[in-house]
């Protein structure tokens, strides 16, 4: 683990996951690196990973002293590393970059001054989707708003964009499930009737993996479920309804785009046409 005799206090503490990452890790970090909002940490926790990614990340780690690394003995899963980097950070704002994912270098700055601004306590935005080579798939809109009810239905919020206040949530962590862990934690903050905001422009790039936990959706389907009904607690009527509006949405988005605009369910990026920003962040870089 990396100590810095540094106490400053951070505005933005960014938790950073990392299995097996090699490929790609060094590319997110630069990510961070570029950000023109420059008072943030980065706290990576390495998930037992048996490739190089520890060293890469050690390796940054001794050269700017606003990145830590911490290493888990044994592999846990994202939730366990996300929420280990949550206990140690420091920061007021926490946001969320897993270690093959990018951000655009004003995602910072621009997120930061939006909630300020606004008093807004939880933020997302738009992403871009590019294949394992960098290549562009799509850009990915958001709405201006959301409440629990809105989310329960489908999850809008990106990882890669989410930032919340620790001054008004304070430090709030990821149930230990496999997956779907950050949007459970999204419906958390939205449990009590807050409402999150949306900032329309792209602000990272979701890296899409062939193989990954993510890419198989019938697992994603299958963890939806358990979400809603062991995390959520939600009644098995209600978790069918909500389930049946994540399966039917997803369909209308994927087979008739033009439908799901009108119907609210898909949204164009405010700015930016699809793949805008892909162009410097392959994975050579």
């Amino acid at each position: 683990m990396n100590t810095s005799a540094n106490h400053h206090k951070p505005v933005v503490s960014v938790v950073m996951p990392v299995y097996n990452g090699e490929r790609f890790v060094e590319s997110s970090i630069r990510s961070v690196l570029a950000q023109t909002f420059v008072d943030w940490e980065l706290v990576v926790v390495d998930d037992a990973s048996d490739d190089a990614s520890p060293q890469i990340v050690r390796r940054f780690a001794k050269q700017d002293e606003r990145i830590r690394l911490v290493q888990l003995e044994r592999n846990g899963g994202a939730a366990v590393a996300r929420n280990a980097a949550i206990d140690l950070s420091r920061g007021r704002y926490l946001a969320f970059l897993d270690g093959d994912d990018l951000w655009v270098p004003h995602k910072l700055e621009r997120q930061v001054a939006f909630m300020q601004e606004n008093g807004v306590a939880f933020s997302y935005g738009a992403y871009d989707r590019v294949d394992e080579n960098g290549d562009c798939l799509s850009a990915v809109g958001v709405p201006a708003k959301l409440r629990y009810c809105d989310l329960l239905k489908t999850c809008y919020i990106g990882c890669l964009t989410a930032m919340y206040d620790t001054n008004v949530f304070g430090r709030r962590y990821m149930p230990l499930i496999r997956r779907r862990q950050d949007y459970a934690l999204w419906l958390e903050l939205l449990r009590d009737g807050g409402t999150a905001m949306g900032l329309n422009q792209v602000l990272g790039v979701y890296r899409v993996r062939s193989g990954s936990i993510s890419s198989n959706k019938a697992s994603t389907s299958l963890y939806t479920w358990r979400m809603y009904r062991e995390v959520e607690g939600l009644s098995l009527s209600r978790s069918a309804w909500c389930f049946a509006h994540q399966t039917g949405r997803a369909v209308v988005r994927h087979r008739w785009p033009g439908l799901a605009r009108r119907l609210g369910w898909l949204h164009s990026v405010d700015g930016a046409s699809a793949g805008g920003y892909c162009g410097p962040y392959g994975p050579s870089q």
